[in-house]
């Protein structure tokens, strides 16, 4: 669910809150959007996010539809995080795609908090951004696809260290058995 879209006033003129008085209610019509503002707070996965207040450019296309306006675009975000598989830090950019569609008051249909809705001829283009980030933000992010990760026995990044090996190990329940055949000759 879109995080603030279905309500009703705006929370103020923030960076995102975009003017469409002059595509308002006149279908057809289209207008370009490209700025950069600060990124919104808490853009954030368990090991990767936006560093609050960092460069969100956005490049979104709003068209005049009968029902409302239409937005499609996308926003390009930084993103800092911690590689999954080796624990070292990593910075990334994100580019993500947008679609949401803006209704005019009145044109609502049924009770969808997933419709944006126009206000005071504008929209708020914060909670499309802050979902479509959120959910594009990977699980398990890593700093590089082929990342060999940490030693399972020392815990050292193999990635730092050229050909790490460890001794091979015996099972102690065989080592009677070595010690038998070394015995032998």
């Amino acid at each position: 669910m879109a995080q603030g879209a279905g309500d009703r006033t705006h929370r103020g003129a923030g960076p995102l809150v975009v003017d469409i008085r002059e595509i308002a209610y006149r279908p057809g019509r289209m207008r370009k959007v490209s700025r950069v503002v600060p990124a919104p707070a808490d853009l954030r996965g368990e090991l990767i996010h936006v560093p609050d207040g960092s460069d969100l450019a956005l490049d979104v296309q709003i068209e005049s539809v009968r029902e409302g306006v239409w937005v499609s675009g996308t926003a390009q975000v930084s993103l800092t995080g911690e590689c999954a598989r080796c624990l070292e830090a990593f910075d990334t950019e994100l580019v993500v795609e947008l679609e949401q569609l803006f209704v005019y008051p009145g044109h609502r249909v049924a009770d969808d908090d997933e419709i944006g809705e126009v206000v005071d001829e504008a929209i708020d283009l914060e909670p499309v951004v802050h979902d479509a980030v959120v959910l594009a933000l990977p699980l398990a992010p890593l700093c590089r696809d082929d990342c060999p990760g940490l030693c399972p026995r020392c815990g050292v990044a193999l990635a730092t260290v050229s050909e790490h090996r460890h001794p091979e190990e015996i099972d102690a329940r065989w080592e009677a058995l070595r010690t038998l055949a070394d015995g032998l000759g």
